[in-house]
């Protein structure tokens, strides 16, 4: 599956110097978007995942789709301010500043095995962020799944020594 040739780079946004890869014609197409989840489940079809994490909100487009094909619940993390009833929160380092992961309380439990699933390793923050958040909880973290990763960023070597998965790669 050649990605590359479907995923749309964005050069100079959101902000001049940043070169975005959009995943919107890769959703916008039935075949490669059942391709991609599949690819993105295969590694851990029989690792009995229970719960499929997920940051918003692109990370909300995969991450259902893996639940489903794993007969996984899904976990939404959110920004303040979405959640009614916040049962665990991290925060967590971006470039400029700071932000905040929350999830709904008793959606991850101890004995669960949860897989944290998003669009994009970049830096790793809200991975890590994610990580942290069910190690707090006493959960098993299974893996990782991502469609894409920014490899000259080296996220990978910040995160657990779990199973870590990406579809397509980009130096940067």
């Amino acid at each position: 599956m050649e990605l590359k040739k479907i995923i749309t780079v964005r050069e100079n946004w959101p902000k001049p110097g940043i070169s975005f890869k959009d995943i919107t014609p890769l959703l916008n197409d039935y075949d490669t978007l059942e391709k991609v989840v599949t690819v993105m489940t295969s590694q851990f079809v029989n690792s009995g995942v229970t719960k499929v994490l997920c940051p918003e909100s692109r990370g909300f487009f995969f991450g259902t789709a893996v639940a489903l094909r794993l007969k996984a619940g899904v976990v939404g993390a959110r920004k303040p301010g979405k959640l009614p009833f916040v049962g665990s929160s991290v925060e967590y380092d971006l470039e400029y500043g700071k932000n905040v992961l929350q999830i709904a309380k008793d959606t991850i439990k101890k004995d669960d095995r949860v897989l944290i699933v998003d669009d994009l390793l970049a830096t790793g923050g809200s991975a890590i962020a994610l990580t942290k958040l069910v190690k707090e909880i006493g959960a098993t973290l299974v893996g990782y799944s991502f469609v894409i990763e920014l490899t000259s960023l080296k996220a990978r070597e910040k995160l657990d020594k779990v199973e870590i998965h990406s579809l397509v790669k980009y130096e940067i």
